[in-house]
Parts: structure tokens; sequence; C-alpha cells
């Protein structure tokens, strides 16, 4: 077996073994704040989706129904468990798709609707302001109606063409069904704000 002699030359020097210390220092340090970065978006990233399924729902709109309030494309904020106004917007569950119409009447409230569209609550005349059409539409119910206990008559601002509570195949919206109420426009950006 062969003896090695060593020499100074062979032996690193402080200054090397300096630098070999911070690099893993360094290392050490970039693992940890990769871990902590992680760590912190992943918590933030779940909370985002709470908050958006359970508050906040996030929504698209599909479909004509609701124009020129709210057109094909759009993305909305809905909010859950406020106490909902006549006139506002609500988002609902049906045959597994969010339908977004707009709160006309009740439980136990008597909607009556004219030969040229116009809405009346218990006899007094409705003022609707956001539309700029009246239409009868698409209507198979007997009028004057009785909205039901425990439901909710809506329709979309577009009366020619929209599908809702005055037809049978959409009806009265359950509370059971309600998502919330539409509050925020985010897209398109030229439009985002509050909806009325």
């Amino acid at each position: 077996m062969k003896r090695i002699k060593w020499s100074s030359e062979l032996l690193p020097t402080t200054a090397y073994l300096d630098n070999i210390l911070k690099q893993e220092r360094y290392k050490k340090r970039y693992r940890s704040l990769l871990a902590s970065t992680v760590s912190v978006l992943t918590v933030v990233a779940a909370i985002a989706i709470l908050v958006a399924t359970l508050l906040l729902p996030v929504l698209k709109i599909y479909g004509s129904s609701m124009t020129p309030t709210l057109e094909e494309g759009n993305i909305i904020f809905s909010v859950k468990g406020m106490e909902m106004k006549r006139g506002e917007i609500v988002a609902f569950y049906y045959n597994n798709k969010v339908l977004v119409k707009r709160l006309i009447a009740f439980p136990g409230e008597w909607i009556d609707i004219d030969d040229t569209g116009y809405v009346s609550i218990n006899g007094e005349p409705l003022d609707e302001p956001y539309l700029k059409e009246h239409a009868k539409g698409d209507l198979n119910i007997d009028l004057p109606y009785q909205v039901p206990e425990g439901k909710y008559f809506v329709m979309g601002d577009h009366r020619s063409t929209s599908i809702d509570s005055r037809n049978t195949a959409v009806g009265c919206v359950a509370e059971e069904q309600l998502v919330g109420r539409i509050v925020f426009r985010v897209w398109p950006l030229k439009k985002a704000g509050r909806i009325r």
C-alpha cells in the first residue's frame, strides 16, 4: 500500500472553504425562502377559492336574456347571504346551470303583465328603468299569478327573448336554488363596476 504525502499545496485554503460555506448557506436560505413562498401562495390560493366559492361566486354570462344590462361574455361577482330587493339581479341554479335574471316578485305577491309587457305587482305598476323594451314574451302561466310561498318570480331584462318565471319551463325560483345577488362586473374592464 502506497502512502500519500500531503503537502500544503493539496490542502484547501481558508478562502476556498469560506466560499464553499457561503454557497451552502445561500442554498439553505434559498430552499427555505422557496418553501415559505410556496406555502404562502398555497394558503392564499386556498383562501381565494373558498371566498370565490362560498361568499363571492364568479360567473360568466352566456346568452342574451339580460341585455343590455349584462351581455354575453361579461364576468360578474355575486354575493351570498344578503337580503334581496325587488329589481336586483340574482343568480340561481337551474338544471345544472346558473341562470341570471332580475327579481320581480316575492312569495305571496300577485303579478300581472298586460298585452304590451308592462308588469304590475299587487295591482301597482312596476317601475323598471333598466328596461329598453317591454314585451309579454314567452308566457304560458295564467295571469294574474300568485307567487308560491318560498319562491321568487324572476324575469330577464330582454323580455322578448328571455325564458324565465313567465314560463313553466323555468318557473319561480326556490330559496335553495339562489346563488346570490349580482353586484359587480369585472369584465370587460371598460364596463367594470357596480351593476344596477
